[in-house]
């Protein structure tokens, strides 16, 4: 499968614990069947976490290791810049000739970026976070994976 991984799917992965075990049981995500992609601005709100949590180099090794195998994604593209605006307006219902089921909604700006980076590559969205549903199936493939069911 070709994923794009949400920064919340990667901190599990940081973590370590018995939820990413049984979450790589379910999901296979580091087997090598699978193409990872993580967005550039995952990777600027990770170490954002790792500043105001103070990591140590140990830490910060282990993302190395894990983002290694993973394909980054850079937003400086035309279609990105332009899915980015679409979803932007979409998600507002402020997106002509477009009505929306759902009630309009300012996303994070980071959310955006990463909406858009799946939609452009049509890579399916890995998160743990519901802030894409409205965008499901309109924009992108997406799987909410909860963590607490795991």
């Amino acid at each position: 499968m070709n994923y794009l991984l949400d920064t919340n799917i990667v901190v599990t992965y940081l973590r370590n614990t018995e939820v990413t075990r049984r979450l790589e049981d379910q999901l296979n995500l580091l087997s090598g069947e699978n193409n990872l992609v993580v967005s550039v601005v995952s990777l600027g709100e990770i170490r954002s976490i790792a500043r105001r949590n103070n990591w140590g180099e140990k830490k910060l090794m282990q993302l190395e290791n894990i983002v290694k195998g993973f394909l980054i994604a850079d937003i400086h593209m035309k279609e990105i810049i332009e899915k980015y605006a679409e979803i932007d307006a979409y998600s507002q219902g402020k997106l002509k000739g477009e009505g929306t089921t759902f009630s309009s909604r300012n996303m994070g700006k980071n959310d955006l970026w990463i909406a858009a980076t799946a939609s452009v590559f049509d890579l399916e969205l890995l998160t743990t976070d519901k802030d894409f549903d409205h965008l499901n199936s309109k924009y992108l493939k997406m799987r909410v994976i909860d963590l607490s069911k795991i």
